[in-house]
C-alpha cells in the first residue's frame, strides 16, 4: 500500500499550491487523489472521499461518467486541438450553437478560454472596447458589489471586491464603483441608485446572479437582480452577469440569469460548463455587443484578444454532450428535490446548532457560517478536517463551510453530507 506521507512530500518538494501556504501545506494532512468513481474521489491510500464540493464547484454528473469519457474517447480520434485564432473547429462549432440555444443572452456569440477569470477579464476588456468603438469617450468605469469574487487575473480582481489575501496586489488594481454587498443592501436600492447617476462613465454593470459564491455564499432576491437589469436597460449601461460559478444547473435552473428574468449584454461562463472534465470558460456577447467589433480587416474595431487553448475540442467536444445530458437526464429535476432535502435537514440538524451563526442556501450552493467566540480558532478549517476524517470532502471559504455536492447527489449522499457537518460541527465542543 502506498504511503499517503510520501506522495505529501513529494507533492510539497514541487507543487505550488493556489490559495495555499505552502510552509504548513502537509500539516493540514491534505488528501493526495488517485483516481475517482461517481462522486466519489480515492486517494493514494485507497480512501473513499464523498466529493461534496464537487472538486471546487466544477464536477456536476460525477466523475468518469462513461458518456463523458466516450465523448474525450471519440474526439480524440478525430482532433485534440486546433486554433481557434481566424480558423473554426467543427465540435467548437456545434457546442456553440447548443448553447445559444439556451443561454438567456439575445443573438449570443461566444469567444472561449480556459478559465473563469479569463471569461471575466475578457468581458471587462469588450465592454470597454464596445463604447469606445461607437466613438463613445469616458465610458471606461465599472460598477461592482462589495464582496464580490469574480477571480485574480488583474482585471478580475479589480472589480472583486477584495480579500483572500489578494490586499498585496491593490497597487495593481484599477478602481470601480462599489455598491453595497449582496448583505448589507439585498434590494440593490444603492446599486440602482448608482447606475442612474453614473451612466455617463460607466462601460459596465459587473454582479453575480442569486449569489456571491465566493464571498460565502451570500445571497439576494431574484426581483433586485430584475430591477438591477431594468435600470441597466434604462441608462444604456452594459450588464455583464458573471455565472461562473452560478450556471450549469446549481441554483435549480440551467443559468441564474433565468431565474431573476435576466438578459446581460455579456455572460461569463466556467466550471460546471464541461462537467469538471477539461479546463474550458466563455464570454457571450449580445448580438448588438458583437456587432459593434465589425469592420473592415485589420480594423481598429478587431477584438485584439485570444487564447492559445481557447476553443480546445477536446473540452468543446466533453461539453457539448455534457449540455446533452443535463437535459436528457432531467438533472434540474435532482437539483431542486434535493435542494429541498438539503433545506430541511440542515434546519433540523445543522441550522440550531450553538457553533452557527447562519445557513444560507440556493439550490445545491450552501454556505454553513459558523460563530466562533474569538478570531483565529480556525473554525471552518476544523470542521473541514472532521469532515475529511470521516470520509466528506469540504473545504472552507474561512469560517464559512461550503456544501456544494454534484448535481447527480443522491437523497442518501445528501443525508450522509448533513450528518457529517453535523458530527464535526459539534466536535468544536
Amino acid at each position: 500500500m502506498t504511503d499517503p506521507r510520501d506522495w505529501v512530500a513529494r507533492d510539497a518538494a514541487v507543487v505550488w499550491h493556489g490559495f495555499t501556504q505552502m510552509s504548513c501545506y502537509a500539516d493540514n494532512e491534505p488528501i493526495i487523489v488517485d483516481r475517482a468513481e461517481g462522486r466519489y474521489v480515492i486517494d493514494v491510500e485507497g480512501r473513499r472521499y464523498l466529493d461534496a464540493i464537487s472538486s471546487l464547484w466544477v464536477t456536476t454528473l460525477g466523475h468518469r461518467v462513461p458518456e463523458l469519457d466516450a465523448a474525450v474517447v471519440s474526439q480524440l480520434e478525430r482532433v485534440a486541438h486546433s486554433t481557434m485564432l481566424g480558423n473554426g473547429n467543427r465540435v467548437v462549432v456545434e457546442l456553440a450553437e447548443a448553447l445559444a440555444a439556451v443561454v438567456p443572452v439575445d443573438g449570443p456569440h461566444f469567444l472561449f478560454a480556459s478559465d473563469g477569470a479569463a471569461a471575466v477579464e475578457q468581458a471587462l476588456k469588450i465592454a470597454f472596447q464596445y463604447w469606445t468603438n461607437q466613438g463613445v469617450s469616458g465610458r471606461s468605469s465599472y460598477l461592482a458589489f462589495g464582496d464580490a469574487y469574480h477571480g485574480d487575473t488583474v482585471g478580475s480582481l479589480s472589480v472583486g471586491g477584495g480579500g483572500f489575501g489578494t490586499d498585496v496586489f491593490d497597487p495593481l488594481r484599477f478602481p470601480v464603483m462599489r455598491a453595497p454587498g449582496f448583505a448589507a443592501d439585498p434590494s440593490f436600492d444603492v446599486a440602482c441608485s448608482m447606475v442612474a447617476a453614473h451612466s455617463g462613465s460607466l462601460a459596465a454593470v459587473v454582479v453575480e446572479p442569486l449569489v456571491q459564491g465566493a464571498a460565502g455564499m451570500h445571497m439576494a432576491p431574484a426581483s433586485s437582480f430584475q430591477r438591477l437589469g431594468e435600470a441597466c436597460r434604462a441608462h444604456d449601461v452594459l450588464l455583464i452577469a458573471d455565472e461562473v460559478a452560478t450556471g450549469f444547473g446549481r441554483t435549480g435552473s440551467l443559468f441564474a440569469s433565468l431565474s431573476c428574468g435576466l438578459t446581460p449584454d455579456l455572460m461569463c461562463l466556467g466550471k460546471g460548463l464541461t462537467g469538471g472534465y477539461l479546463a474550458m470558460s466563455a464570454t457571450v456577447a449580445s448580438d448588438a455587443v458583437f456587432s459593434a467589433f465589425l469592420g473592415p480587416d485589420l480594423s481598429e474595431r478587431t477584438f485584439y484578444h485570444g487564447h492559445s487553448y481557447g476553443g480546445n475540442a477536446l473540452a468543446a467536444a466533453v461539453a457539448l454532450r455534457h449540455l446533452e445530458l443535463l437535459s436528457s437526464w432531467s438533472v434540474l429535476d435532482n437539483v431542486r428535490e434535493r435542494a429541498a432535502q438539503l433545506r430541511e435537514l440542515l434546519d433540523r440538524f445543522v441550522a440550531k446548532l450553538p457553533a452557527v451563526g447562519e445557513v444560507r442556501q440556493c439550490g445545491l450552493m450552501c454556505g454553513i457560517e459558523l460563530a466562533p467566540p474569538s478570531n483565529g480558532l480556525r473554525w471552518g478549517r476544523r470542521v473541514s478536517a472532521g469532515c475529511v476524517e470521516r470520509g466528506v470532502l469540504i473545504r472552507p471559504l474561512g469560517d464559512v463551510v461550503v456544501i456544494m455536492p454534484p448535481l447527480t447527489v443522491t437523497d442518501s449522499e445528501v443525508e450522509r453530507i448533513v450528518s457529517t457537518v453535523a458530527e464535526a460541527i459539534n466536535d468544536l465542543g
